[in-house]
């Protein structure tokens, strides 16, 4: 219908130029009459004025219409803010004011500042050349493990990262007290894996930076080493950073160690790594008593960075040593009064050991793992996934870079601050939409309050149209992890709205002014999707913003839908009706219909909707695909298309001519039709529990998920049928499948999730799913922890043949609710 509209307008033009024509013509002759009747003539003329001042007025009309569009996609919602101003400062949060918010480094610290005081740890193995300096984590680096095996979200954590022969483990513990977030202790202890050999030498680099406010004095003994730091900003007040000297381990004197000391104009912190790699020199020589001389790289004088000018400054301590090496620094508020005593060597490992006997009780009490029967090593397997996603936690600060439709060149978003989990610190050190949805479920389990504190931010970020970017790149640090093709957000692409899944279960106990805040944006949010992803038919959703230039793709991504190269319809047009989110709205519909309840607001158009969404009968006329056996979705499809290379034309006589490539081969004209994938869009309404227990098509459903040669795999359920066309296929040259087989956790979950509410209901396939429901389990858990056992890793996805970890790593996002899995906690 859309499209007929559309055809239809396309017309009007040249009826319009046609009419014009005629007019044209009867226009002639009455000029002819107006030699004989002037004043005839002269109402003529002011018609023709009259009418082109109209075409101007709404030439003017539409293009300030455009620019009043334009400037609403770069404006907040006028909505009060989801999180009240002010809320995550020290005063009124200071209990998470202080956090390892900076997820995309190895160790480091910061504050919910919009210009913070950040702290961090570099460290560098000496004989490699000054090349193997560590700072942000990188999978290039190869460290063979690395996370936090105990992170309670707060005030305490432990971290292993074994470089080599190299274990570092960091851990820091908070201290309440004062008005500005509180005091803070690190413990760095350093050793060598394995016997044999001489002792390596490590350099361990601490740091502290300001990113355009505040001020740092250094305090330094012998003219080299940084012994502490004082310094003062809006946010802290006035404090102090006291590096204390090494030593080999508890209960003895200080260590032998070489220091430097660095201070440099940083032009932002984005760039850290950079100053500190340049200002190395291998002119030190290391001589402990009684052994041999060694060269070794270290901060020296800084050459200074060329193109952006410095606005912050850094000050660095460098401590060059000898394994095993236990190295402690403490920040201590100025405004903290009756400290008990620095914290520090005994009181830090009295500290240390109390956070941590907390944390295992409290673990213990929230998933029972105990209870269930689960062996000390898969519960600390599932202690370290939940603390890694709570150790990725950061806090962002900037503007999203934004294109719309209406707007020539990209222009900055609202700068806004964001407080969210990240799926990966390697690799995605950022927030994603659909993924912190899945990251709160956890979360929300854990730590109801950081939950709905997330949440808010998320929907603090809302322009004024009531769209949230899908991906959210704030500040230099976020935007220097990010390929520039990235980068741009595009205002008409939507995400699954998984935030609702958390709300959801945050619902029964949430305040009811917190859900009063919520509720206007979670109205412009669903408005939003209601309104920009409608499909061609009533009750019909379609992902916009996949790929324009689909002869370059096996098949066109949906990266608005999050299953990026899912296979959907081979060419994109506008009459595709989109299973997933059809299903994502009606789960939207119940949860504003749920929220709406609660604060006493008229649900009754959020309830009929959802009634009208999961109408199976419906919900089969518009998507059951006969042919197939299953649910799918609905396009402008060709089932006969594959990759070929191609062969160019050299770009002059005589010149090589290019490499090869691979373009797209349609041997069958589209035609619409449902789309042959069976896969994870196939199992939406099981997913999201639309089927009814008694419903004609679960069996079906259970059965593609029993398949050995469709979904079922020993590992999980893959994403896509063994047997389906696209199977494990590239999307182009340089696009290995993503989509397309593996295993992924997130949506192995949902699947248990239901699989449980189904076992549980009265109904012809509850025996059925209570079996599935167990065998599934068992598999995903049992690879998982295998996984990590082996790898030190959990994975952003699983091979469906091998079970073996694939995509980057860490990937303690949506992986880590296999915690929730082993309790199941549904």
């Amino acid at each position: 219908m859309a499209g007929e509209r559309r055809r239809r307008g396309g017309d009007g033009p040249r009826e319009r130029a046609r009419d014009g024509g005629s007019r044209r013509e009867r226009d002639g002759g009455s000029r002819r009459e107006q030699r004989r009747e002037p004043g005839r003539g002269r109402a003529a003329a002011l018609a023709v004025l009259a009418g082109a001042v109209a075409v101007a007025l709404g030439l003017a009309a539409a293009e300030w219409n455009r620019r009043s569009a334009a400037a609403r996609l770069v404006t907040p919602h006028p909505a009060p803010p989801a999180l009240p101003p002010g809320s995550t400062g020290p005063l009124a949060s200071p209990r998470r004011f202080w956090g390892t918010y900076r997820p995309h480094v190895y160790f480091g610290m910061k504050t919910r500042s919009p210009r913070a005081l950040v702290t961090g740890l570099m460290w560098l193995q000496q004989g490699g050349g000054g090349g193997g300096l560590r700072h942000t984590c990188e999978q290039s680096d190869g460290l063979s493990r690395y996370g936090w095996v105990m992170h309670d979200g707060e005030n305490f954590g432990v971290q292993e990262l074994w470089d080599g022969a190299l274990l570092l483990k960091t851990e820091f513990v908070k201290q309440p007290g004062g008005e500005h977030g509180g005091d803070w202790s690190w413990r760095i202890t350093a050793r060598k894996e394995g016997a044999g050999g001489p002792a390596p030498l490590l350099s361990l680099f601490f740091y502290v930076a300001t990113d355009g406010q505040g001020t740092l004095k250094p305090h330094l003994e012998n003219g080299t080493r940084l012994a502490a730091v004082t310094g003062t900003t809006e946010e802290l007040g006035s404090f102090t950073l006291t590096f204390l000297r090494p030593t080999a381990g508890s209960g003895e004197g200080p260590k032998h160690a070489s220091y430097n000391y660095l201070e440099a104009p940083i032009p932002g912190l984005h760039r850290l790594t950079e100053v500190v790699h340049r200002s190395l020199s291998d002119r030190f020589v290391f001589a402990a008593p009684g052994g041999p001389r060694r060269r070794f790289f270290a901060v020296d004088a800084f050459p200074g960075l060329p193109g952006e000018p410095p606005r912050g400054r850094l000050l660095l301590h460098q401590v060059t040593l000898e394994l095993p090496a236990v190295l402690e620094v403490t920040f201590e508020s100025g405004s903290m009064v009756g400290r008990p005593g620095r914290l520090a060597g005994d009181a830090l490992s009295a500290a240390l050991a109390q956070h941590a006997a907390d944390f295992e009780r409290r673990f213990e009490e929230t998933f029972g793992l105990v209870r269930k029967g689960f062996p000390l090593p898969q519960r600390r397997f599932a202690q370290a996934a939940l603390s890694e996603l709570l150790g990725g936690v950061g806090y962002f600060h900037g503007h999203s870079l934004v294109r719309s439709p209406l707007q020539e060149h990209p222009v900055p978003g609202h700068e806004a601050a964001l407080f969210t989990a990240v799926p990966s610190r390697s690799f995605f050190p950022r927030g994603f939409l659909w993924d912190e949805g899945f990251h709160q479920l956890l979360l929300a389990r854990w730590d109801p309050a950081l939950s709905r504190e997330v949440i808010a931010h998320w929907l603090d970020l809302m322009n004024a149209e009531g769209w949230i970017p899908r991906e959210q790149i704030l500040g230099e640090e976020a935007r220097a992890k990010v390929p520039p093709e990235f980068v741009l957000q595009h205002s008409e692409t939507a995400n699954p709205p998984t935030l609702l899944l958390a709300l959801q279960r945050l619902l029964p106990d949430a305040p009811l002014p917190y859900l009063h805040r919520l509720f206007p944006r979670l109205r412009a949010w669903y408005d939003w999707y209601n309104r920009t992803q409608a499909g061609p038919l009533p009750l019909t959703f379609r992902w916009r913003g996949r790929d324009p230039q689909h002869e370059h793709f096996l098949n066109p991504k949906t990266l608005a839908s999050g299953l990026d190269d899912y296979p959907r319809a081979s060419h994109p047009s506008p009459e595709e009706r989109h299973l997933d989110l059809r299903c994502w709205m009606a789960l939207a519909s119940r949860v504003l219909g749920d929220v709406a309840e609660r604060l006493g607001e008229p649900a009754a158009p959020y309830r009929d909707t959802e009634r009208a969404l999961s109408d199976n009968g419906l919900l089969e006329q518009l998507h059951w695909a006969p042919e197939l056996g299953a649910f799918a979705d609905y396009g402008n499809h060709s089932t006969a298309v594959a990759l070929r290379w191609q062969r160019t034309v050299p770009l002059a006589p005589g010149q090589p001519p290019p490499a090869p490539q691979l373009v797209r081969e349609v041997r069958e004209r589209p035609r619409p039709r449902f789309v042959g994938a069976l896969g994870y869009v196939s199992l939406f309404p099981l997913l999201l529990q639309l089927l009814q227990p008694d419903s004609p098509r679960l069996p079906a459903m259970l059965d593609a998920m029993r398949s050995e040669q469709q979904l079922w795999t020993p590992f999980g359920l893959r994403s896509l049928a063994r047997d389906s066309p696209l199977y494990m296929r590239r999307n182009t040259q340089h696009d290995p499948p993503y989509w397309r087989g593996a295993v992924w956790v997130n949506i192995n979950y949902l699947a248990l999730r239901a699989l449980r509410g189904y076992a549980e209901a009265e109904g012809p396939q509850q025996e059925r799913a209570a079996e599935l429901y167990r065998e599934l389990r068992q598999n995903l858990v049992a690879n998982l922890y295998r996984q990590h056992a082996e790898s030190g890793f959990l994975w952003e996805h699983y091979n469906d043949s091998t079970g073996r970890g694939q995509g980057c790593r860490p990937f303690a996002g949506w992986s880590a609710l296999v915690v929730l899995v082993m309790a199941e906690d549904y």
